[in-house]
């Protein structure tokens, strides 16, 4: 079989060949809560255990947790524009989360615990980074699944901001988003609603494994690839 093409295990019961098990057990764990920004969170923890050996959900959860004390600090209302600039200067003003534009198809942009460590990803997981603080201090956070450039939208009734992590957290209009995706794609994009959806959190991991398959495709990693690839298994069938 062409291994550029590898299909998708069928009987993810019998176990992980290529996977650490103790990564496989954790992210299977998370799948019948996976539309739960924990489960989310946790699941895509695991993923990131499979370079990083003393990575650990609780360790990124403390990490989590210690942004979204900052904030809360700070913030003296209700006022979701208060609790927004609170956290934007806490994440992007002064911890400095920004998308790694000078080493992008670096495997680690796509673990949770390293963004932690270096302040540097994709923008799918500075997404989940922003989501997973924002929600700590009270705010409803989306993944916005655009072609080639991952998004968050801060969710207000019925309006929503968008918001790229990838760029400092700058907010966007709905025609900028428009633009920042032309310019990573560097192709016209139709301005329709469909170019703008929702993730859910299902797609948001199988998004973050699609990376990384890429990625160990392209560099002939290919036991890395088949682990990634066995997840992607568990994400497809379980839950």
């Amino acid at each position: 079989m062409d291994r550029r093409f590898p299909a998708i295990p069928k009987n993810t019961m019998s176990g992980p060949t290529h996977c650490r098990p103790q990564v496989y057990e954790l992210f299977r764990s998370q799948m019948k809560a996976i539309e739960t920004t924990e489960g989310l969170f946790t699941a895509a923890v695991a993923i990131g255990m499979h370079e990083m050996a003393d990575a650990s959900p609780e360790k990124s959860q403390r990490e989590i947790e210690r942004y979204a004390e900052l904030v809360r600090r700070r913030v003296r209302s209700d006022s979701i524009d208060a609790k927004l600039a609170h956290l934007h200067d806490v994440l992007f003003d002064e911890a400095g989360f920004v998308g790694n534009s000078d080493d992008y198809y670096n495997p680690a942009n796509s673990y949770i615990p390293a963004v932690l460590e270096t302040h540097r990803g994709l923008p799918i997981t500075l997404s989940l980074v922003y989501k997973a603080v924002a929600e700590r201090v009270g705010l409803s956070v989306v993944g916005i699944n655009a072609p080639l450039h991952f998004l968050a939208a801060v969710q207000d009734g019925e309006r929503a901001m968008l918001v790229d992590p990838f760029f400092g957290g700058r907010v966007l209009s709905r025609e900028e988003a428009f633009e920042r995706i032309e310019q990573v794609s560097g192709r016209v994009i139709p301005r329709v609603d469909e170019m703008l959806p929702k993730a859910t959190h299902r797609q948001w991991i199988g998004r973050i494994l699609q990376n990384l398959m890429s990625i160990f495709e392209h560099a002939e990693r290919w036991r890395d690839r088949d682990a990634m690839l066995e997840l992607r298994g568990v994400l497809v069938t379980e839950g």
